[in-house]
């Protein structure tokens, strides 16, 4: 009898790969990588994966890796993760639909990475999105900017991790950034286009949602403007009845106006002056550490149970327990090379410590998710313990920056 396999395209810096290596092999499932470069993911070697080196952006290659290896293994699945662009889960839908295997409708995932149609199609089905237009050159940012009014929210049209987004709050940093964006510093995925949004103020919260369940609902802290780099998630989130009542009602409605009927989906909000207001649908797990403070949480195992999906078994969706469970992003305070890192490990209630990164590593600031180099989360039955292990957990950790040589001119 063949060996069953999980194919899993690219991976993920912050962890995720990880836990969908380890949830397969759980399952009886022979885990296999298919990467553009294998040795960018360190969990690989580490765990001691199989990887096959092949173009994730080439679908007919993917096609053609995948019929090589249905030789050798029965293919009970194939999924992947949102690295390098969100483009790769829409290759993963492609590739379930062409080998015949469970998995989300290619063309709802296509839909929705682009930022400009998922505004559209949420806006007409009456979804409360922030104003928005869509900019192709500095002229129309500007028009745009002034048509909405400043601050303003600039992003890609396609992307994540909050790369490329940036708050502008006056004509000054409206223009620079779009110099940024548009002046040939930024690596665009697509042809070049920028969001031009409102910019939606209030608490942040995500949505975690399997099929049409929300599994549960976070809330979300970023660091100082301009930019939006995580500094802490905690689930559940702090929430009245009512307003996860809206949250959930807001949710459904956005699965609906998109068609995502199959698979995961995170759901991010603003809770501003009219309630929640979507600042984004993605049409797929969140990355670490979303599973694992949603387990510690609820008992629910989100990436099992997404395999679980890709292979057509059943789901077991059950809460198991009530904690509140709390990640805290460590970011680097200036560029140069990292020396050394530890602590927080040994700090009762502290239930996992990830370094993203290695010693001796360059560390450059870019204002987006890639400058966290590690998370620390802790769980405990109440908001206030969990926040008290978090802190002396991070109070006991201990780094050293060496900063780069400058060059004298």
């Amino acid at each position: 009898m063949s060996t069953k396999a999980l194919i899993l395209l690219e991976g993920s810096r912050m962890g995720t790969g990880t836990l969908y290596v380890q949830a397969a092999k759980r399952l009886g499932l022979h885990p296999i990588v298919l990467s553009a470069d294998p040795a960018r993911h360190n969990y690989l070697a580490t765990d001691n994966i199989d990887a096959i080196r092949v173009d994730t952006d080439d679908l007919d290659a993917l096609i053609r890796e995948c019929s090589r290896l249905r030789a050798t293994y029965d293919i009970a699945g194939i999924t992947g993760f949102p690295y390098p662009g969100e483009s790769v889960y829409a290759t993963v839908a492609k590739l379930c639909q062409y080998f015949g295997l469970p998995g989300p409708n290619p063309a709802s995932i296509e839909r929705c990475c682009d930022k400009f149609n998922q505004r559209q199609m949420l806006a007409e089905a009456g979804v409360p999105v922030p104003a928005y237009r869509l900019a192709a050159n500095a002229t129309e940012v500007e028009r745009a900017a002034a048509e909405i009014g400043l601050p303003v929210i600039l992003k890609p049209a396609a992307g994540n991790g909050s790369c490329g987004v940036r708050l502008c709050r006056d004509a000054e940093e409206l223009a620079e950034h779009t110099m940024y964006l548009f002046g040939g510093t930024y690596i665009w995925e697509t042809s070049p286009r920028i969001l031009v949004e409102e910019f939606a103020q209030g608490p942040y919260f995500v949505a975690d949602i399997l099929g049409n369940i929300i599994i549960e609902i976070g809330a979300g802290e970023f660091g100082p403007p301009p930019h939006f780099v995580y500094r802490e998630y905690t689930y559940p989130a702090p929430l009245t009845d009512d307003q996860r009542a809206r949250i959930t009602d807001v949710s459904l409605s956005c699965l609906r106006a998109l068609d995502l009927n199959w698979g995961p989906t995170n759901i991010e909000f603003r809770w501003t002056e009219r309630g929640p207001v979507v600042i984004e649908v993605n049409p797929r797990l969140a990355g670490s550490p979303d599973p694992q403070l949603i387990q510690l949480a609820c008992g629910i195992d989100l990436v099992t149970e997404h395999i679980k999906l890709v292979i057509g078994e059943k789901c077991d969706l059950r809460k198991r327990h009530s904690q509140t469970a709390s990640a805290r992003f460590l970011v680097p305070d200036r560029d140069g090379t990292l020396d050394w890192i530890d602590g927080a490990a040994g700090v009762p209630g502290v239930a996992e410590v990830t370094w993203y990164v290695k010693s001796k590593a360059p560390l450059i600031r870019k204002g987006d998710a890639r400058d966290c180099i590690g998370h620390v989360i802790a769980a405990s039955p109440t908001p206030t313990q969990t926040a008290a292990i978090l802190q002396r957990a991070f109070d006991s950790i201990t780094w050293s920056i060496t900063p780069f040589p400058t060059i004298d001119e």
